[in-house]
């Protein structure tokens, strides 16, 4: 077997002369398939730390003497390493008098082995639990869970000591991302898009111990129907958006973290017509929608890079590449409309002339409401120091936005409740009025259990006709959600 994975080739393929792992005449090693055990077992992490050890030694110098581009490969590769020590380490027992790893152990220790090479380490199982939203670690053995029904409970520690979480971090932030990042003193921060779609945040250094937050967006493959069943829109509001980007209008998604503004982004953008040319600009992806070629085959992908350390004499980052940067870029690339995944700086600038001169862009505003993202759309630009007046910013803003949409977290799992995501608001912005602020219809606003329901005509209604929408939807003064919320001290 050790002859056999020497000819590897660079390409991962195996040479005609000498058979390599892919041939039909090796047989591998057999040992536990790490991803479906029988039962969890408890591991020694002492042990998974020299495992870890030995077979990353193992793996650098296979990689040195033939190098392996492709990371299915290399995993594979690692997977053969490990096998083949595992069946070492239990003949060694065997001829030392010890008790032999049960199939069970045989299963964590490969997992943990694993996650610590390619994953993220003792924070993988948290990351693979499909109940689990957020994850957030306080220092290596302080560790909250919160889970989608609004429960949040402590978890196991996720290192041995602070140093080695940070070595983690550091590992991981140097093999994850288009580019390698580096997590250190001269870079205290790290924010890195998993292979799941998660994002990490990590700070170190500046704080008394390393934090580490991952956010996990568990609904991706999402339209607007499918926010009916989870309960986040009703039909008309459903009717209603869906006429709004037939008709090419121009929609901020507004809220407050965790509230659920990415799903309904990403159930917006699936309303298009699958052979519409559109981009996406994040920081880290996490729209995924390059990821549904069945839906979007014609969707421009774009990713922030953050750059080297080393600065120029203007300030930025060599290799840089910002939102605003993507912005402009994408300005030249034909496109119909522009999903930015998150509108917090200088970018709102580009954002909104490219909502002016196209039709059904999308992008998302953190704000308590819908009235609090408009001045906060203004605050982005003028915080762009480029002497541009808050007249202008308005003007700029009600030229742009056509409607605000303003989705709301009711979270009472504190007090006995659940946790709810819905739409509680639909403003339009019909351009300038008097004072020098925009004209602000409600067309959806909060019903008594602070569901939006319709109240005002929107301005745009010819055009929403044209495009086939009924108005009757807005006559359900209560809306046509399936039942009241019922919500802790709240009558219905």
């Amino acid at each position: 077997m050790t002859e056999q994975l020497r000819a590897w080739d660079v390409d991962g393929l195996a040479s005609p002369a000498r058979p390599g792992p892919w041939s039909a005449e090796v047989v591998t090693p057999e040992w536990p398939a790490p991803q479906a055990p029988p039962e969890p077992a408890s591991v020694d992490h002492a042990v998974v730390r020299d495992t870890r050890r030995q077979i990353a030694e193992q793996l650098a110098a296979r990689l040195q003497a033939e190098p392996i581009a492709d990371a299915a490969a290399r995993r594979e590769l690692c997977r053969s390493l490990l096998a083949e020590l595992l069946t070492t380490q239990a003949r060694e027992r065997v001829r030392a008098g010890l008790d032999a790893r049960t199939v069970e152990e045989e299963y964590a220790l490969a997992d943990a082995v694993m996650a610590a090479l390619f994953g993220l380490g003792r924070l993988q199982p948290l990351v693979d639990d499909p109940d689990v939203e957020n994850i957030e670690v306080n220092g290596h053995d302080q560790v909250w869970v919160s889970y989608a029904d609004g429960r949040e409970e402590p978890g196991p520690p996720v290192a041995d000591s602070d140093e080695e979480l940070i070595e983690q971090l550091q590992l991981l932030a140097a093999r994850v991302g288009g580019s390698e990042r580096t997590f250190s003193t001269a870079n205290p921060r790290l924010h890195i898009r998993l292979e799941d779609g998660s994002r990490l945040a990590a700070m170190a250094w500046t704080t008394p111990r390393p934090q580490v937050v991952v956010r996990r967006h568990r609904v991706r493959d999402v339209d607007l129907d499918d926010l009916i069943e989870l309960g986040t829109l009703d039909t008309s509001l459903v009717a209603f958006l869906r006429a709004a980007l037939r008709a090419g209008k121009n929609i901020v998604v507004t809220g407050l973290q965790n509230a659920g503004k990415t799903t309904l982004i990403r159930a917006l953008a699936n309303e298009f017509p699958p052979m519409e040319r559109f981009a996406t600009i994040e920081r880290e992806y996490e729209l995924h929608l390059h990821e549904m070629p069945e839906r979007h085959p014609r969707v421009v992908a774009m990713e922030a890079r953050e750059g080297s350390s080393e600065k120029d004499a203007a300030g930025h980052r060599a290799g840089e590449v910002t939102l605003y940067d993507l912005v402009v870029d994408s300005l030249r690339m034909n496109l119909r409309r522009i999903i930015v995944g998150e509108v917090r700086g200088s970018e709102a600038i580009p954002m909104l002339e490219a909502m002016s001169t196209g039709d059904g862009s999308l992008c998302t505003v953190h704000a308590r409401t819908a009235h609090h993202a408009l001045d906060r759309l203004v605050t982005l630009c003028l915080s762009a120091d480029i002497g541009m007046t808050d007249v202008f910013s308005y003007r700029l803003v009600s030229g742009s936005v056509d409607f605000l949409v303003h989705i709301n977290l009711l979270d009472e799992s504190a007090i006995g409740g659940g946790r709810h995501r819905f739409v509680s608001e639909v403003l339009e912005i019909n351009g300038m009025g008097e004072g020098g602020r925009p004209t602000i219809t409600t067309v959806f606003g909060p019903g008594p259990d602070g569901r939006a329901v319709p109240t005002h005509a929107p301005a745009c209604l010819p055009e929403l006709l044209r495009v086939g929408f009924d108005p009757a939807f807005l006559d359900a003064r209560m809306g046509t959600w399936p039942a009241p919320l019922q919500t802790v001290g709240m009558t219905p």
